[in-house]
Formats: C-alpha cells, structure tokens, sequence
C-alpha cells in the first residue's frame, strides 16, 4: 500500500492524475467544496465576522472516506489553482488536521512533467488567498441572506439578491432603458464603384464629413453630378497585423459563443473536460492548461515547444516575438494562459479522440496559441484620394504580402486589381438610407466583455453570473439577445431605491479590488468586511423599517383609456388603474422589450426641469451612443447638459459642453452672447467684488470661485484663498 495520498476536486482530475503516477500516490477526489457556511442559518457573526462552516448536506460520505483513505498517510493537496482551489484546500486540511504542513501542490497542467514536478516542491497554504475567498462568500452570505428575504416577502417569487448578480442585472435593464430613449437619425450611404474597387464621400467643400452627417439631397446630388473621378494622392505603407494574444477566460468565453454559439457555462464545462482529462482510445489525457485565469504569460517551455513546431511546420520566418502585456494591474499572473499541454497534439490529431464540441473548443484554443507564437502578417496598403468638383472620396486597397499567423488563423485575402491613371469612370453607385442604430442588447458574449471592462466579478464567475440572472427569470435569452423581464426590472428598481451601493457598478469594481488586495496581503480581511457592513446595514435597517412598495407606470392600456400602474399586493405584483380601479394580474416572465411595444415600465425618472432655450418648450431626458443629453421634440434641439447657474453676461441658459480632447467646457445658449468658460456658473456672486462665482475643484472638494479676486467661498463666507 502507497503511504502516499493526493487529493483533488474532480474524479476525472484523479483519475489523470493516477495514470501518471501509475500506483506511487493514492489519487481520490473530493468532488467540490465539502465545507461551507450554514444553509438554512446565517452563519456569520457580525461582531468579529468569524464564520461558522459546517460539512456540506449530502458530502458526509465522502468526507469520512477521505478520512479513512488519509489514515496514517502523508496527505497532499491538489485541488484547482484559485481562490476557491485554495479555500477546499485549507478546509480539507482542517478536517483532517494537517494544517501546519507543507502539503499545498498546484500545477497550470496535467502533465508527467508538471505533476511530479509539483508533489517534489509542496508549501504551505496561502492564507492570503483562503482569507479573499472567505471575504467573498461572507459578502455574498450578508448580501444574499439579508436582502432576499425582503424581495420574497415584497414580490411573493423565490427572488434573491446578490452582490455580482444585481450589478450585472442592472448592466441589462440599463441597457434596455438606453434602447428605448435612443432617437435614430437618418442618413445615406454614398459610396461608388470604379470597376471592383469600392470608393466612398469623405469631404464636402474641403470639410471632413461623417457618414451621418449626409441627407438624401447631398446623396442624390452627388449621384447625378459625379460621373468622372480625378486622383489627387495615391499613399502606399506597409501594415503589420500583430497575432492576437493567447486566450485568458474572458476572451475564450466571448469567442467559443462567437464562433460556435456555446454558452458561457457551456465553454467552462467543455474547457473544464479539457483540463482535467476525458478518456480516449488512447487512455484517460488531459489537453489544455487551466482554464480559470486573467494572465496571458506563457511559460518559457510553452514558448519553446511553440517554437520548435513552427520552425519544423511552417519555417523560421514564422516565429514570433510574443509578449505578454498585460492590460491591467490586477491581473493573477500565477496562471498562464489557456493553451494546449503539448502543441505536437494537433486539431487533427485530437478530432480523432474527442468528441464533436471538445474537439472544436479544443482546436480554437490550440489555433490561438500556436497563432500567437507567431510573425505578424504584413499588408501592402494603398489609399487613393479622389476629387469631382467640391467632393473628395477615398479608397483603400490591401495587398497580403506575408501571411504570418494567418497561416493559422486562416483569412481570405481578396485580391483587388490596383488602379492605374490619372481619371476614372464612375462604373455605377451604391447609394442607401440607413439610420443610426441604438446600442445593442448584450450577448452572453458582450456580457463577459462588459463584466470583465468593469471589473465586476472574476473569471471564475462570468458563468455563474449570467446562469443565475437566467434561472431567476430576471433575464431571459431571445436568439442570443439577453432580454430583461417585467421580474427582472421590478428587482432591479427595488435594489436601486433601497440598496444603491450594491447595484452601483463602481462600488461593486472597488470591492472586486479590495478581494484582490486581501489576497496580495494588503488588506485585512475583517477590516473589509467591517467597512461594508457598516454602511450596508444601515440601508438594511431602513429597507426593514418601511417597505418599499412598488408604484410604476406602465405602457399597457386600460378599458378606460388610461394606463396601468404596476403595484404589489398581498399576493404579489399586479397592475392596476386609477382612474376606474380596475386591476390585471401580469406575467412577470414576460421579456420587458421597450422597442416593440411591449415595455411595462415608462420611465420613472423624469427629465430635469429644463425648457429649450430656443423655443421654450419641456426638454427630455435620452441616452445615446456618447451618453445622456436633453431632446426639443418641438423645435429638434439637442443639448449635452445644463450648467446649475445661469449665464453671467445675459441670464440664459449655460450649455455644458464636451470639447475634442474630451474636456467639459460652458457655453451661453443665447447665440447673440459670447460667454465661454471651462468653470461652471453658479448663480451666487462674490461678497467682495460682486462679480458671478464659478464652481471650481480643489483637491477633494468643490468649492465657489472667484475669478476676479482669486478667492474661494463656501455660500458667501471665505473658506480659502489662493
């Protein structure tokens, strides 16, 4: 008998795991987390945030076979790389009271190599990291657990609150919201052809114009006066298009939905089997590294095996110089990136041992990585510029002259025959109305790319985020569209009235960074906890104290003409109207599609009480692609914002305006006045001088400014000067 035991998370894990080590260790699985706080109790105490874990129901089996097969053995723990691997790893050693060992073993792969590399080096457990992870489920305990009893007992649905789950559900509603404020413009496309060589307006009168900016009569005009084109400037460069980066969990997750239409949890469930092994005709193998990290770093004997394989298969003008840059600073750089175990293990070897969705998960990961070993690809690219009277058009040709890593990653090059002469025939136009579109519903793929941007959650979690919006039916998916429902709306505006901090999406980024410096050692774990919750039981305490009931219009008819009114009651939501008193029950499923007619909720936040400058008329608050800004339905009128004061000079209204380099500026909207300033008016003047003071920042704080006598006020009293 081996005096030797390993213990991992997954049976598949153990079973590669045995094959290679062929009867030295004892390899057995704990099959997940064994040990977590309490279910049916809250299991936290808030004084000192010690929580209380218990044997998860249904694990008590396995725990004490665990027990039985560690007797008297040396006892190595393996489970997975990450937080959670970390926290099953500390819990395990507690129960079998090994604590004080070196006995943590990680490794990026399941390989001879890597294995009996990672059992000859064993160390501690990393505390810093058991303690992020018991930070995070106390977190989600303290949200869930006290937030979700309220929502049962408001909506009467097995509703819950979560601190990832709620922000990423008020990403979806914001974004419906946005969709049904957006006001599409019309335009056309002018673009024309010179045989096979596509051409399209850039300039009118020697001005830069934008596709937007064109209106059917420039169009038509343009088709009927332009037959003959002159080239101005004929400008050739050379183009290097870099290979991509090797895929960290995010992009594999965004990509596989992209390409094949899997499903986030689906990826991980694949790239999981990849990892920990599958059997094959040719014994049970594993076939990526882990698939759970944020780094693109790859090992040094990655980048060598990589090297070898290009050279012998494609030459050695096709090695690369990859770096690993990495785009932020919070990045676990401890794991590599997701790649293959061996690169001799190609996409056709591998089709014949694996299955239809493995085998092409596992081809796109090998592709990426063997693609971003390699040279980039060079382009010969030419931009002709044109002139007809006051119109200029350009045109742009590519020419591959090395491929690269599309060697790979395969790419059609369309090869255009390049012009030659001075003047040229318009062979025929392409001219069409379009309009500009609102901002797309998010995709399982676009919601990673969002979460991800954000900070919000963790590679880890992207999955179980966006199954748990689906299985609340706060989200449900049309095509590959994540569509709120009436459900998923009515919690969102309850959290948002009530617990604004956790739907707050930069709120909930910062307690992402504050997990991550609780594992780098930087934070204390309780201190964390502590901050949070003093501020979050506060808007608990309210929430409980009054209830918040749920008064929002909707678009939905009544018999009597007016509309309904969302409302709840003892048995729930309902919709009401209070002009004849007539009530309708409602489905709360229903998908909430705001440009189909079929939006329940009107807005609840009216504009600000702005009238147009120009004709007086109420302004209304929308979103566009570059953010909010105020609409005139009468006279067309479009204003980014309002300054809090009134115009110095004549007492008009002050524009807030952003300039090109993405600076705020304020103008005078009466366009006989000249006021412009980088400070925003207030309506309050100087004691001293008399003159208007601005609002100004100084350090932390906003403060009224004088310009004249280079004072600062708080109201009219001196607070500083300069």
């Amino acid at each position: 008998m081996t005096k030797k035991i390993i213990i991992v998370e997954s049976p598949a894990k153990a079973k590669t795991i045995k094959e290679i080590l062929e009867g030295e260790y004892e390899v057995v699985s704990s099959k997940g987390h064994v040990r977590d706080l309490p279910e049916r109790e809250f299991g936290v105490d808030l004084k000192d945030f010690e929580p209380e874990f218990e044997i998860i129901e249904g694990k008590e089996k396995i725990v004490e076979e665990i027990k039985e097969k560690a007797r008297g053995k040396e006892v190595y723990l393996a489970s997975d790389m990450d937080r959670e691997g970390e926290a099953i790893a500390w819990h395990l050693a507690s129960i079998l009271n090994v604590l004080d060992k070196k006995n943590r073993i990680v490794f990026s792969e399941i390989t001879p190599q890597t294995i009996r590399s990672a059992v000859q080096s064993p160390r501690f457990i990393d505390m810093k990291k058991v303690y992020a992870q018991h930070a995070r489920r106390i977190l989600d305990r303290i949200v869930g657990y006290k937030i979700s009893p309220l929502l049962w007992k408001l909506l009467r649905t097995n509703s819950s609150a979560g601190r990832v789950q709620s922000a990423a559900l008020k990403l979806v509603c914001e974004r419906e919201i946005q969709r049904h404020r957006f006001i599409p413009k019309k335009f056309w496309k002018v673009q024309g052809y010179i045989g096979s060589v596509r051409f399209y307006l850039t300039h009118v009168d020697g001005k830069r114009i934008e596709m937007q900016q064109v209106d059917e009569a420039l169009a038509r005009q343009i088709e009927r006066e332009v037959k003959q084109l002159k080239l101005v400037q004929r400008k050739n460069r050379l183009v290097e298009k870099k290979p991509p980066l090797p895929f960290i969990t995010s992009t594999l997750q965004q990509e596989a939905a992209n390409k094949f239409g899997f499903s986030v949890s689906r990826t991980m469930q694949l790239a999981q089997m990849l990892y920990e092994g599958v059997e094959t005709s040719e014994g049970h193998r594993a076939f990526i590294t882990y698939m759970r990290t944020d780094s693109t770093r790859i090992s040094d004997y990655a980048r060598d095996q990589a090297e070898k394989f290009i050279k012998a298969h494609f030459g050695e003008r096709y090695v690369g110089e990859f770096s690993s840059k990495q785009k932020k600073s919070n990045v676990q750089d401890a794991h590599e990136a997701i790649r293959p175990v061996d690169v001799e293990m190609t996409p056709q070897k591998a089709q014949k041992l694996l299955d239809r969705d493995l085998y092409k998960l596992y081809k796109l990961i090998w592709e990426r990585f063997v693609a971003s070993q390699m040279a980039a690809a060079l382009y010969e690219e030419t931009i002709y510029t044109f002139e007809s009277g006051k119109y200029g058009f350009e045109a742009k040709l590519e020419k591959r002259i090395f491929d690269g890593f599309e060697a790979v990653l395969k790419k059609e090059s369309e090869e255009v025959e390049p012009l030659k002469g001075e003047t040229f025939n318009v062979t025929r136009w392409d001219i069409q109305q379009d309009e500009t579109k609102p901002p797309a519903r998010y995709t399982e793929s676009s919601m990673v790319r969002a979460l991800e941007a954000r900070g919000i959650g963790r590679p880890s979690t992207y999955a179980t985020i966006i199954s748990t919006l689906l299985e609340r039916k706060y989200v449900v998916k049309r095509s590959k569209e994540l569509v709120p429902t009436v459900l998923g709306f009515v919690v969102n505006y309850y959290m948002e009235q009530r617990f604004p901090k956790i739907v707050d999406l930069d709120f909930t980024a910062r307690m992402e960074e504050a997990l991550d410096a609780i594992e780098r050692g930087e934070k204390d774990h309780k201190q964390v906890l502590g901050e949070f919750y003093k501020e979050f039981s506060s808007q608990l305490t309210k929430a409980e104290e009054k209830w918040l009931s749920i008064d929002m219009k909707t678009n939905v008819d009544c018999e009597c003409g007016e509309k309904f009114t969302l409302r709840v009651g003892r048995y729930g939501l309902y919709m009401s109207c209070a002009s004849c008193g007539k009530t309708s029950s409602i489905d709360l499923s229903t998908p909430a599609v705001m440009d189909e007619g079929m939006m329940y909720f009107m807005e609840q936040e009216e504009a600000k009480a702005h009238v147009c400058p120009n004709c007086g008329e109420p302004l209304k608050r929308y979103s566009g692609k570059y953010g909010a800004y105020y609409h005139c339905q009468k006279c067309g009128k479009n204003y980014k914002d309002f300054a809090r004061g009134t115009c110095p000079k004549c007492g008009s209204a002050v524009e807030k305006k952003l300039s090109r380099n993405k600076k705020y500026f304020f103008k005078c909207t009466n366009d006989s006045c000249d006021y412009v300033s980088w400070s925003e008016p207030s309506n309050e003047s100087c004691p001293e001088c008399g003159e208007r003071l601005h609002y100004r920042r100084f350090r932390s704080s906003e403060k009224l400014y004088c310009e004249k006598c280079k004072k600062t006020f708080e109201g009219s009293k001196e607070e500083t000067s300069d």
